[in-house]
């Protein structure tokens, strides 16, 4: 088969024939290359999630995250094998490769890692919350470190002098550090956080006004569910400066409560009152009888004084023991016909007599 002689015209040392088959080529690669990218991702990600095979699972997605251009340019790299380029553009297009390669490899490594981070953290939720923390936290370090390293080897594709950088870098590094202070101190809160645990996810806080679970610890900042329902949002730095209470470490609850009876009370009756709040207390498995005493003569009561503790941190099991107990009591008290005294209030006036001689006297 002849061709017609133009298809021999040379461009840029290349003839239209070798030129349109380059570009043949990078068409049928790209498409090619497409193809067996949806087929990994799917054939990978189905095996793992039938058979619970996490390396499965993490090499699907993370096929998944080969991008469209790099595709497309790991189908230029081989058309390109067709053409003969000048030694500066040469040069050019195994720049551009490989800067593309080593873009795609970090987003190749940062899937897996986040992938396997997350199936991890999934794990450690309800056996190690106190670890969710630490996964975040090394996430993020290990995701910095690997574009890191890329962004290094790029510069150094690039001809750019890599030590001078990493000078110039370390002398503006202390000008950086003073600008970002606020934001370096929250990332040193946070990685204490992570090391010396004063809480972890899913505690129970008390920080100054406000109560709530904690849901994440992040790089800057950690999140808590109020008892409302919003999200409160505190500054690492600010959150370790500030007085906490964590009940998610309050393994029981220590109770004290008053109550107070009338004077008009006989004293064996009052003798009986501890007796009665013990067994009330004792009713219950989940709590500890401590003691319960006489405690002082009030303004209008006889004041009983009672410690227990719920051998629980839940704070809606300790009211259902109270709640009982109260009740408990109350039926006992109206059984042994003792009253519970109120704020009262008894005015006596003088009769007329006294009133005159009162005068008098004066």
């Amino acid at each position: 088969m002849d061709f017609p002689e133009w298809i021999d015209y040379e461009i840029l040392g290349n003839s239209l024939l070798v030129w349109a088959s380059g570009f043949a080529l990078i068409v049928g690669a790209w498409i090619v290359l497409g193809i067996v990218r949806r087929v990994l991702r799917t054939r990978l990600t189905g095996v793992g999630e039938r058979r619970g095979f996490k390396p499965f699972r993490i090499a699907g997605l993370t096929v998944a995250q080969t991008k469209g251009w790099f595709l497309l340019l790991a189908a230029v790299a081989i058309g390109a094998q067709l053409w003969t380029f000048e030694p500066s553009a040469q040069r050019l297009l195994t720049i551009v490769l490989t800067i593309g390669l080593l873009l795609q490899i970090g987003l190749w490594v940062t899937t897996a890692l986040d992938v396997s981070l997350r199936l991890h953290r999934e794990l450690q939720m309800q056996a190690h919350p106190e670890a969710i923390a630490a996964i975040d936290v090394l996430g993020f370090m290990i995701r910095l470190l690997v574009w890191t390293v890329v962004i290094l080897v790029i510069l150094d594709n690039l001809e750019i002098e890599i030590t001078a950088l990493i000078a110039g870098l370390g002398i503006g590094g202390v000008a950086v550090a003073l600008a970002t202070q606020n934001i370096l101190g929250d990332l040193f809160a946070s990685l204490s956080i992570v090391l010396d645990k004063p809480f972890v996810v899913g505690d129970f806080l008390s920080i100054g006004e406000f109560l709530g679970s904690v849901e994440k610890v992040g790089i800057k900042t950690t999140r808590v569910r109020s008892l409302s329902g919003e999200q409160l949002i505190f500054s690492n730095n600010d959150l370790l400066n500030s007085r906490i209470r964590n009940y998610g470490r309050m393994f029981e609850r220590r109770i004290v409560f008053n109550l107070g009876v009338t004077y008009e009370t006989p004293a064996e009756k009052l003798r009986h009152i501890p007796a009665i709040i013990r067994d009330a207390i004792e009713a219950h498995e989940k709590a500890r009888f401590d003691r319960a005493h006489f405690h002082k003569y009030g303004d209008f009561a006889l004041v009983f004084e009672a410690v227990y503790f719920v051998l629980s941190p839940e704070y809606n099991q300790y009211m259902d023991i109270q709640q009982d107990v109260n009740l408990t009591i109350f039926e006992r008290f109206a059984e042994e016909g003792v009253e519970f005294a109120y704020p009262t209030q008894t005015i006596h006036f003088g009769g007329q007599a006294d009133l005159r001689g009162s005068r008098t006297g004066n």
